[in-house]
């Protein structure tokens, strides 16, 4: 894995953005235009009629159920574990030390099952606590409860890990966030598949990783949404193949680079999910550089087949991070 360099201009947006730290329908613009709206409306209907090729088409929300973050109604509820996993210093001296994350399991996990599993990754302030499972009052935790309840989504596991490289040595050092993608594949990923009932046929002895990538997805908010660019598509395509990046930070790897990694890479994309406030004064300018055009350079990258950018009224906040998982949980693991 290549080492990612912080120049000093990102260095002080990403300064920044300590101080300030989380109906379907694809947009691209804000728009108004309600006969725009009509007009390709009937376009598209009428290239529907003329293909064959049976296709799903994603709508995604502008705001999430106000009932799906509040409370859980629904009966038996998920469940939320605190585990422990060993990580080597893969940056420093190889030795390992103890890193906590935060595990949920839907209601009525079976260990004997087989689960998809998300990878959520936090900003550049928080930790595996910035998600919220931890709480008794989850949001995060709601959300889930709330799609798998209500049959919205299959059940499924939900990773939120600490995104520095070795935080328990490291936590104040930048390179950490560019290097978690060594802990994420020889750590975390083999800690959670060794325990939880995944798709993945574990051995210690080492197995194919890249044998169930269409299980694994990876999203993120902000600095958790670079990670998602930058190591998820950037380096672990052979892991992952559901992407969401919620207000990638600066430093997201700019579209070119990220088209280049999909064009020459023996791997698909399944699904690559964004949003970003419009007044997000932070984020904007670099998530639209990682994302907004990638279709235009991409040829394998097809808006409402295995892409989207959803931007909207917000800012660099919560509110635009929750709708975004809202929105990547419904679109995950879904063929």
């Amino acid at each position: 894995m290549k080492k990612l360099i912080l120049t000093l201009t990102s260095a002080l947006v990403l300064t920044g953005l300590l101080c300030s730290c989380g109906s379907y329908e694809p947009i691209v613009e804000p728009t108004s235009d309600t006969t725009a709206s009509e007009s390709t409306s009937e376009e598209t209907t009428e290239a529907t009629t003329e293909t064959t090729k049976e296709e799903i088409v994603y709508n995604f929300e502008s705001e999430i159920p106000t009932d799906y973050t509040m409370s859980f109604k629904g009966g038996e509820s998920g469940t939320v574990e605190k585990i422990t996993y060993t990580a080597k210093d893969y940056i420093g001296d190889g030795e390992g030390c103890e890193k906590s994350a935060f595990v949920y399991l839907p209601a009525g996990y079976d260990p004997e099952g087989q689960y998809n599993v998300i990878y959520l990754m936090h900003g550049i302030g928080g930790n595996e606590y910035e998600w919220g499972l931890n709480l008794e009052a989850s949001e995060l935790k709601f959300i889930f409860d709330n799609l798998i309840g209500n049959g919205d989504i299959d059940p499924v596991i939900v990773v939120t890990p600490n995104g520095k490289a070795l935080g328990c040595k490291h936590d104040q050092d930048m390179d950490s966030f560019y290097n978690f993608g060594y802990e994420l594949r020889n750590d975390l990923i083999p800690y959670i598949e060794e325990n939880y009932a995944t798709y993945a046929e574990f051995s210690a002895d080492g197995y194919d990783l890249s044998a169930t990538r269409e299980h694994r997805a990876m999203a993120g908010l902000s600095m958790g949404g670079m990670q998602t660019i930058n190591i998820g598509i950037g380096e672990c395509m052979d892991l992952f193949s559901w992407f969401g990046a919620f207000s990638a930070a600066p430093t997201s790897n700019a579209a070119s680079v990220t088209a280049a990694t999909i064009n020459d890479s023996e791997y698909t994309v399944d699904y690559f999910y964004n949003i970003c406030g419009t007044e997000d004064d932070i984020a904007y300018s670099s998530a639209s550089n990682a994302a907004k055009t990638l279709p235009d350079i991409c040829d394998k990258m097809i808006p409402n087949e295995n892409f989207t950018w959803q931007q909207q009224s917000g800012g660099h906040d919560w509110p635009i991070w929750y709708l975004g998982i809202y929105n990547f949980a419904k679109i995950a693991f879904n063929k």
